[in-house]
This record gives C-alpha cells, sequence and structure tokens, in this order.
C-alpha cells in the first residue's frame, strides 16, 4: 500500500500544482497584477508549492532529512534530467536567451546555500539569510524587467521575455478561478502528506536513510511538472526558454522553500551531503555556463550527456 500512496500522492500533487498556478495566475491578472510580478511571485511559489508542502511535511514528521535531499535533489534532476530529456527530442536554443544575470544570481544561491549547509544545522537564522536573498534577486528583476519594458517600442524583445504566462485564460470565470483555488489548496497538502509518509514507509521497510529517497523518488516526482512542460515546448520547436525556467526553480528552490522549511524546523544536514550531493548539485550548475555564455543549443548530444550523467549519479546515490 506504501508504493500505491506514493504513485496517489505524486498525481494530487501534480493536479493540485497545476490547479494552484492556473487559479492564481487568472485571479491575479484579473486583479490587474502585471503578468512579470505574478511570474515571479505567484507561478513561482505555485510550480514549487509540492516540494514546499513535502519539505514541511518531512520537517513535522520527524525526517528533515528528506526536506534537505527533495530540494537538492530536484536542483540536480532539474538541470540534468529536464533539460536533457527534452534535447533527447529536439534541439533547444537557449542560444536566443540572454540569461546571464539571471544564472549568475543561482550560482550566488547555491554558493550562499552550501556555506550555509557548513555553517548549519540550518534554522531561523539561516531562514532569514535566505529569504533576504530571494527578496533582493525578485527585487532586482521586477525592475530590470520595469527598464526594460520603458525601452523604445523600436527596441527588439528578448525572446526570454516573450513567453506566454502559463495557465493565463482571459475567458476563465471567477466561478473557476475560485474552483482552481480551493482545489489547488486542499490537494497540496493532501498528496504531500501520502508522498511522504509512503515514502518514509518505503524507506524504512528497506532500510534505506530517509535521504536517499528524498534525492531519487521525491526529487523526480516534484521536478515532474517542469519535466512535462519543457517536454511539451520542446516538442512544439519552442524550448529556448527552458534554461531560463530551471535557472528561475533552482534559485527559488534553495532560497524560498529552503528559507520557509527553515522556520518549520531544525534541518540538520548530513556528512553525505557535505562531501557529495551539494557538490553534484554545484557541478550540475556549472555545466549550464556553455548555454549561458557561450550561446550554446542544447542538442540531442547535450541531452544525451545530460541524462546519463543523471542516470550515473542516481546508480551511484543508490549503490
Amino acid at each position: 500500500m506504501d508504493w500505491v500512496y506514493v504513485v496517489i500522492g505524486l498525481v494530487i500533487l501534480l493536479l493540485a500544482g497545476d490547479s494552484l498556478v492556473k487559479g492564481a495566475v487568472n485571479m491575479s491578472l484579473r486583479l490587474g497584477v502585471p503578468a512579470l510580478i505574478v511570474s515571479l511571485t505567484i507561478v513561482a511559489f505555485g510550480t514549487s508549492a509540492p516540494e514546499l508542502l513535502i519539505s514541511i511535511e518531512a520537517i513535522w514528521d520527524g525526517v528533515p532529512g528528506l526536506a534537505l535531499g527533495n530540494v537538492v535533489g530536484s536542483n540536480t534532476a532539474n538541470v540534468l534530467l529536464v533539460l536533457g530529456i527534452p534535447a533527447l527530442m529536439a534541439t533547444m536554443h537557449t542560444s536566443e536567451c540572454d540569461t546571464r544575470v539571471s544564472y549568475l544570481q543561482m550560482l550566488a544561491a547555491t554558493v550562499l546555500f552550501i556555506v550555509l549547509c557548513f555553517i548549519g544545522p540550518l534554522n531561523w537564522v539561516s531562514g532569514v539569510i535566505l529569504l533576504a536573498a530571494l527578496a533582493a534577486m525578485l527585487v532586482h528583476a521586477a525592475m530590470s524587467a520595469n527598464k526594460h519594458r520603458k525601452q523604445s517600442a523600436s527596441d527588439t524583445a528578448d525572446d526570454c521575455d516573450e513567453e506566454e504566462l502559463e495557465g493565463a485564460d482571459p475567458n476563465l470565470g471567477w466561478g473557476k478561478i475560485l474552483l482552481f483555488l480551493a482545489l489547488g489548496l486542499i490537494g497540496l497538502p493532501l498528496g504531500a502528506s501520502l508522498l511522504v509518509d509512503g515514502s518514509v514507509n518505503i524507506a524504512r521497510h528497506y532500510e534505506i536513510p530517509e535521504t536517499v529517497i528524498g534525492l531519487t523518488l521525491i526529487a523526480i516526482g516534484t521536478s515532474l511538472p517542469e519535466l512535462a512542460t519543457t517536454v511539451m515546448a520542446a516538442l512544439r520547436r519552442q524550448a529556448d526558454v527552458a534554461l531560463g525556467n530551471v535557472i528561475g526553480s533552482n534559485m527559488f528552490n534553495l532560497l524560498g522553500i529552503m528559507g520557509i522549511a527553515s522556520f518549520v524546523g531544525t534541518i540538520p544536514v548530513e556528512s553525505e551531503f557535505l562531501s557529495f550531493d551539494l557538490w553534484v548539485m554545484l557541478g550540475a550548475s556549472l555545466l549550464l555556463i556553455p548555454f549561458v555564455f557561450l550561446k550554446v543549443d542544447i542538442t540531442r548530444l547535450w541531452g544525451i550527456i545530460l541524462s546519463a550523467l543523471y542516470v550515473a549519479y542516481l546508480l551511484l546515490v543508490l549503490v
């Protein structure tokens, strides 16, 4: 039954996360909130809600290692898996996106998080630092976007800035908006509870550390929304924005989710994270340098390399 709970929990999380994003986006746009602010805040919170709820649930259940493993594993999966698999289907023209500033911010967030882990354990002080860094990055992004919007209409906008806001539907009525919000808010904690309880029981039955479950099963599960979106974009030959999405997701996972989770309870950092998993996450982030600074497209060859690296990482974690 534990495996059934895990599968049901994952399905509920995926459906509830999509419902929450759709409802929140349309409500905000109906209220006149700019699409930029919606994408930086509500969409970021909504798409990361499964990871956030799982982290909080894990801490409450006395398995904080699962929470840390979930975020670190998700960030690694976002680079190697979420970019690797779609690239196997079609070349992603990331050379058309200018994500240099956001990428440097993501690297800074990664280094900050690693430093806090070495100082560890993660507590409310760590949470304050992480959330302050997130707020600074959101303010910078908002200011940069407003400056860009004030440029002459004759200027050519970046392809990355032309991305449509996912889930926006100008014809969606208030009744459906409220229904989507309710389904998301009810489904997320329910799915998180089922997934965490089932995963913890499986780990204990097979004597697998909860951190390993977090780095593998749960990390892949909570990365499915990003993976599904990127795969569809690749099939439509519109995957040039995937790199920016991964960068933003990784940044929010480290600063937002772990920042909030650190207020829920103290999160110890096991030695395995300090000696291996954190550095794999950083190494995966550094693999993005050619796509960000050298204007290299993510071709099928790169898709093979990234996917193979993720498989190798899973084998090292599980063995």
